[in-house]
């Protein structure tokens, strides 16, 4: 297919990777599903949260830096990121906002559905989005947070752009299709029933651009299916004059990465060969994995990483 089905991942900066483990495991309830290093700069780790399997469309990254300066929301961003959670659950997550000092905003309803908005310790922006097609997925229950309420995913990612027709183009080219428009956003969805399908696009041609600080999104990965998904559509995407890099191997996916005429740092990434090819499924995250052209550096690489506990 020449077309993604959806959300792969998002990445993001943090602070204190101690305090960004917590929330995210024992607050949100996600399962840490990989814990290695940022391969350009293995100083740093490069944390995964997802499922109970690192499902394509489920996964939340983070390069943690302890001393990292805030970000600045503005244009050319991707600023704000939606969890899907059963028709029901918000209920239960505004008590475990409550109970954890998590700073959250009155339930809303957006597009036909109810929404919870909150942020996480680095003030990155989140929603929760009641979203009927997550009943059908099963939940990862952990002590703190039930199966019947756990977030199942994705529900959709917002973007800032500075030129929100050209963003809109790119959109069009991998497949999605104008759905929706309310409260300054058009809604924009792919051809997938799954997941993490929807891009809300705001226009952001007056604002002034966002500076990429904790708390910001680094860059959106949309799936591709296999390596010839992922090279049609590159060849799609340069037809409009979009500037592809070549594929890199990031060991869990193979990515190739543009920025989109609004400012939003793209990647395409496959969805093979998933996150248990270098440890077991039912231990996933549990230990310190590097790519094999980084293991003889393990040592020097120990040493220079923080603990996360």
């Amino acid at each position: 297919m020449s077309t993604t089905a959806g959300l792969h991942h998002i990445t993001a900066m943090a602070g204190d990777p101690r305090r960004n483990v917590a929330f995210y495991t024992a607050v949100l309830g996600l399962r840490m599903i990989k814990k290695t290093v940022n391969f350009d700069d293995p100083g740093t780790y490069h944390l995964y949260y997802g499922d109970a399997a690192g499902t394509p469309g489920t996964i939340l990254t983070f390069f943690p830096w302890a001393q990292a300066r805030p970000g600045r929301r503005g244009a050319g961003e991707a600023s704000e990121t939606a969890f899907a959670v059963p028709p029901g659950a918000l209920a239960f997550w505004q008590e475990q906002f409550t109970d954890h000092g998590v700073p959250q905003q009155p339930l809303t309803t957006l597009f036909g559905e109810s929404v919870l908005s909150f942020q996480d310790p680095d003030g990155m922006n989140h929603q929760l989005v009641e979203v009927e097609a997550a009943s059908a997925v099963a939940g990862y229950a952990t002590s703190g947070v039930p199966a019947d309420s756990a977030i199942r995913g994705f529900a959709g990612i917002t973007l800032h752009s500075r030129r929100g027709d050209a963003t809109g183009a790119v959109l069009e080219t991998l497949g999605y299709a104008r759905q929706a428009h309310e409260g300054g956003l058009t809604r924009w969805v792919s051809a997938s029933s799954g997941l993490g399908t929807r891009i809300d696009l705001r226009d952001a041609s007056e604002t002034a651009a966002g500076q990429v600080g904790a708390g910001s999104i680094h860059h959106i990965a949309f799936r591709a299916s296999n390596d010839g998904a992922q090279a049609a559509m590159v060849q799609k995407l340069s037809a409009i004059g979009a500037q592809v890099t070549e594929q890199r191997d990031r060991q869990y996916f193979r990515s190739v990465y543009f920025r989109e005429p609004g400012g939003v740092l793209f990647e395409i990434a496959t969805d093979a060969p998933g996150f248990a090819i270098d440890e077991p499924a039912d231990a996933l995250g549990q230990s310190l994995m590097l790519p094999r052209w980084l293991e003889p550096r393990r040592s020097s690489i120990e040493a220079a990483l923080p603990p996360l506990v």
